[in-house]
Order: structure tokens, then sequence, then C-alpha cells
């Protein structure tokens, strides 16, 4: 009686199972282009997460966000997931935007422009190529993405550590290249802080400043604090541009993106 008992229990377990109705399918976080670079002579791999009801047919135009580090197992995801929450309509802190994640190929070289400090040449010889990676993103990224998708002219940078170096070096040099800029952390301190000694673009042609400027930094360490906050002085030596500044200290150079991207989406909304 018990093992009757017992194979009728098992048998309205499994008919109380859930059963799959539909195969399995990936779920979509965006799309992904690969792209012919003749300034880089290579292919670049662009992760590209488009806002909730985009469609190539409509009027509707976005806003767009370039990301550093946009490789889909480094920032990609989860800055995506944070500029959906940014713009839900109960949010607003802003506008449906499309989220460009630049994949990378080599970061060091990439994002950095020429040291004269010998260790580094030693400990990382392929630095010193982000000249040519401005000129890609300005003669080839930015106008693959106006053609292909439909946007406005608004655009925004994301950058941290390397990258958050790589934007305050397009700020001094090629502002007008974006609209805005959102840099975490940058390692100005690079080539011994040396960037931080240019005159900025916008100073001798104001129309080139952009519109916002937000910088954070957390609890790095003095060279990093300080070097954030004289690249804030530099971007407030222009009278046209707002700029935030947030010294996060209960965060620090590996947990900080998420919160410091977060705070200048809300910055930027309420500035």
């Amino acid at each position: 009686m018990r093992a009757l008992l017992a194979i009728g229990v098992a048998v309205l377990a499994f008919s109380a199972t859930a059963q799959r109705t539909q195969p399995v399918v990936p779920f979509k976080l965006g799309v992904t282009e690969t792209i012919r670079s003749k300034v880089l002579g290579e292919d670049r791999i662009l992760n590209i997460a488009l806002p909730l009801g985009y469609h190539p047919d409509s009027a509707a135009r976005y806003r767009v966000i370039y990301l550093l580090d946009g490789s889909a197992d480094e920032d990609f995801i989860h800055v995506s997931g944070a500029v959906q929450f940014a713009s839900f309509e109960w949010i607003e802190w802003l506008p449906p935007s499309i989220v460009v994640g630049i994949a990378n190929v080599d970061r060091k070289r990439d994002l950095t422009y020429p040291t004269t400090v010998a260790k580094d040449k030693a400990e990382f010889p392929t630095t010193g190529g982000s000249a040519a990676f401005i000129q890609f993103i300005g003669e080839e990224l930015i106008p693959f993405i106006d053609t292909n998708y439909r946007t406005l002219d608004a655009r925004l940078l994301i950058g941290q550590s390397l990258g958050g170096l790589f934007a305050a070096e397009v700020l001094l040099k090629k502002p007008e290249l974006f609209h805005g800029y959102l840099i975490v952390s940058p390692s100005v301190w690079w080539d011994g802080g040396s960037l931080l000694e240019l005159q900025a673009a916008f100073l001798t042609d104001p129309a080139k400043a952009p519109k916002e400027v937000y910088i954070a930094v957390g609890k790095e360490g003095k060279v990093m604090v300080n070097g954030a906050k004289k690249l804030v002085t530099l971007a407030k030596k222009s009278a046209v541009t707002k700029v935030g500044f947030s010294y996060l200290p209960d965060h620090d150079h590996a947990n900080i993106l998420h919160q410091a991207v977060m705070d200048g989406f809300r910055w930027m909304k309420e500035h």
C-alpha cells in the first residue's frame, strides 16, 4: 500500500512539473557589428544596445553613448543595463539612448599616448597609440554609427582607468567629438601627469567646448584623487561647460564604475 502511495505521489509530482513549450532561444542584449578600420589596419568589434522600441524605419532619433572597454566580458552589459534603468520613464535621468561598446584589441595601445617613462615603455611596449584611436573614432566609428543607426547629434563618451585617461585626452585635445564626457578614475598619472600640463583646445576655441563633463574618483590613493581633481580644474576653465565631480570614499578602483555612471547620469539630469 505504501509503495502504491509513493508511486502515486511521484506521478502527481511529475505531472505538476512545468513543461517546456518552445525551444530554448538566446536572450539578446543587443547586436554586434564588425567594421574594418583603415586607420588602425584591423577589424574592430562593436557591441550595440538599442533602446526599447527602436526601429530603423521610425522617425525617432537617439543620443549615442560611446563606451570604452565595451567588450561583452568587460563593461558593455552592466553599463547598458544602467542606461536602460536611467532612461525608464519613471526615472528619466537619461533620454532613451543607443549604447556603442567599443571592444578592445590592445587596450594599453589604444588608450594611452606615448610615455617618456622608461619603466612603462619596458613593461608595456605596445603603448602610445591613442592618436590613431582618436582618429578612428572621429573619422570612422562615429560616421559609421550615424550612417547606419538613427542618431541625434548628441554623443557621450564613458571611460574608466586607462579609458578615463583616454577620455581625458579627447576632452583636452579633441573636445568637439563628444557633447558630454563621463570620466571615472582617470589614470592621468600616465607619463608623469603630462596630460594635465596641456592647454585645453576649448580655451583657444570655445566653440569646441562640450556641454557637460562629470568626473568621479574613489578611495584610490593620493595620486589618483589629486589627478582627478586637477582634471576637474582644467575642465572648469571652459566658460560654457557644466562640470560635476564626485569623490566616492566607499568605492575603489575595482568597484567604482557602476555607481559613478549612475551618479553621473543623475547629475546630468539635475544640472
